[in-house]
């Protein structure tokens, strides 16, 4: 796994991909955190709420290439005739593209200790925040990867993405449009929003912990099987 890690990250690196990823980041972070200074406040939530879209629609850039690459030159094709287990080899992937963007949400810690220098801030929220954003990241990039190993063109896995994030954006309105109590409950239990939003107030609940680790489990795990698949046809 640790060879798998370093070659993704030496493949995000050597490419555009993992700069322009943080740069994005970066410039978007930053426009909120120079909003926040103008404000007078000690209150991050202006970053931390705008983040949440930025990140739905920026984690496809990060995972497009983690299995369609390999497809498209057909090194996949090694996968299934070696004689290694594929989870080790998927969590690599995976665990690369959520170290880049681990360092992406490190900037924010940054802007929080800019921000105690002037007045005291709530760090049970800024943490609330940051762990929030880490598990949206962390599902999203698992939904990303698996998406990545539909297709071998990079575009596609893109848009496939981006269809994602709308979808998570859509979700809330969605029961208003839904009869049927039954249907509504449901939509409004996968709610990506609604399961971040204690975060963003600083508070731990366990239920939309397990929430995004279930989400990240899942599509780990359906991923595996694309290629489990493919290895056995």
């Amino acid at each position: 796994m640790g060879a798998i890690i370093k070659r993704e990250l030496s493949a995000y690196f050597s490419s555009a991909i993992g700069y322009i990823f943080l740069a994005v980041y970066y410039v978007f972070s930053g426009f909120f955190f120079q909003a926040t200074l103008a404000s007078n406040t000690g209150n991050m939530s202006m970053i931390f709420g705008n983040m949440f879209t930025i990140i739905l629609f920026l984690t496809p850039i990060l995972t497009m290439r983690l299995w369609s690459e390999e497809k498209k030159q057909k090194t996949d094709q090694a996968l299934f005739t070696a004689p290694v287990k594929l989870l080790p080899v998927t969590l690599g992937k995976y665990f690369a593209a959520l170290i880049v963007f681990v360092i992406s949400l490190a900037i924010n810690l940054v802007y929080a200790i800019v921000i105690s220098a002037f007045t005291t801030p709530d760090w049970a929220v800024i943490m609330g925040n940051m762990l929030g954003l880490f598990l949206l990241g962390a599902a999203l990039i698992a939904i990303g990867m698996f998406i990545s190993a539909l297709t071998e063109n990079q575009v596609i896995a893109a848009v496939g993405g981006f269809g994602v994030a709308f979808f998570v954006m859509l979700m809330d309105a969605l029961p208003s449009f839904i009869p049927g109590d039954f249907f509504q409950k449901l939509i409004t239990s996968i709610s990506f929003n609604g399961h971040y939003s204690d975060f963003s107030y600083g508070i731990l609940k366990l239920t939309d912990v397990v929430f995004f680790l279930s989400v990240i489990v899942l599509f780990v795990f359906l991923t595996v099987r694309v290629f489990e698949k493919k290895r056995w046809s």
